[in-house]
């Protein structure tokens, strides 16, 4: 592999009770069902979009490769 792509480990920490549909629609979009799952994306401009919307609801860490 020449090129490393970089990956995201993204971690759902706030409930989304209560939340605009917006936000429901977005992190239904990155995969989560659940509270306190963890889903791991790759690092493109459109998962850091949809990580801008619901930043106050979710925890990002980058993976390390190994």
């Amino acid at each position: 592999m020449s090129e490393s792509t970089s990956k995201l480990s993204i971690k759902q920490v706030r409930s989304l009770s209560g939340r605009p549909e917006k936000h429901r629609r977005t992190m239904r979009a990155l995969g989560f069902t659940k509270n306190q799952q963890t889903r791991i994306h790759t690092d493109t401009p459109a998962i850091r979009g949809m990580l801008e919307q619901v930043s106050h609801l979710v925890e990002v860490r980058p993976v390390e490769e190994q």
